[in-house]
């Protein structure tokens, strides 16, 4: 694994859940003899923070509008299409029911359901997308054109294997896409993750139609989705993962060009 993605990836844990209201309730402890009334505030608010947000109703609150961005592809939306493209989600390592072998995760495959899905219906050549940022010896998108093949007996033309991030994943597929005459892609990926995934492969250079997969914010709620669990969390930090990625972007897109330019922030 590089140097530099170990670094985001410990920077990036420290600013989102559930570390950074761990270190703000800490800092809370710490202000509780200097200043009492503040220390209290910021510990309260730390915890009724860390339990809201636990809660998938809860996580809502930062998914819902990011979903809103991104609604569902239209059967007539499509049109124009070249190719499909499919982000991977993550892997499960050493899967034991499969001789030890990395697969897909759940994630993952969804977005290759979903793809395979939209293959069947366009026919358009397939562009899997994942390489090794966790020092695996196999790239992911390896692992999904294989379940993509294998498991949906549906043909991957590329594999992009080389990207640590979603703007790897932009730039080098872009790159395979540009080489085969193709400019105008169906981008497949979780809904969550799909605002920042646009703003990439359209900075690229290519014209995207989304196919967003993966809408928590429409389904029927329950009372287990009000009791704080593991899945809620994971929603909540997924989901302030993307909106500080997508601020990032727009901070580093507004910055000066080399030739004096500003670049605007889609």
């Amino acid at each position: 694994m590089h140097a530099t993605v170990i670094a985001t990836k410990v920077i990036s844990s420290l600013l989102l859940l559930p570390a950074s209201l761990i270190l703000l309730c800490i800092v809370g402890m710490f202000l509780r003899r200097s200043y009492p009334s503040v220390a209290m505030v910021v510990s309260f608010t730390s915890l009724l923070l860390l339990l809201v947000l636990s809660t998938e109703v809860g996580a809502l609150l930062l998914a819902g509008p990011l979903e809103r961005r991104v609604p569902a592809l239209e059967a007539s939306a499509g049109g124009g299409a070249q190719a499909i493209v499919i982000l991977g989600g993550g892997r499960v390592s050493n899967a034991p029911e499969y001789n030890g072998e990395d697969m897909p995760n759940y994630q993952t495959l969804a977005h290759l359901r979903y793809g395979a899905r939209l293959q069947r219906q366009t026919g358009l050549p397939v562009l899997v997308s994942g390489g090794m940022p966790d020092g695996s010896r196999v790239s992911e998108a390896v692992l999904m054109a294989n379940s993509l093949q294998e498991d949906f007996a549906v043909p991957v033309k590329w594999r992009e294997e080389v990207s640590d991030d979603t703007a790897q994943n932009a730039k080098f597929s872009a790159a395979i896409l540009r080489q085969a005459g193709i400019r105008k892609i169906l981008l497949v990926t979780d809904a969550l993750h799909m605002s920042r995934a646009q703003m990439m492969f359209v900075q690229a250079g290519l014209e995207v139609v989304i196919a967003p997969t993966i809408f928590f914010s429409h389904e029927r709620l329950t009372l287990r989705n009000f009791l704080p669990s593991g899945e809620g969390l994971r929603r909540s930090d997924y989901a302030m993962h993307e909106w500080l990625g997508i601020l990032w972007f727009k901070l580093r897109a507004a910055q000066p060009q080399p030739n004096g330019e500003v670049a605007a922030a889609s």
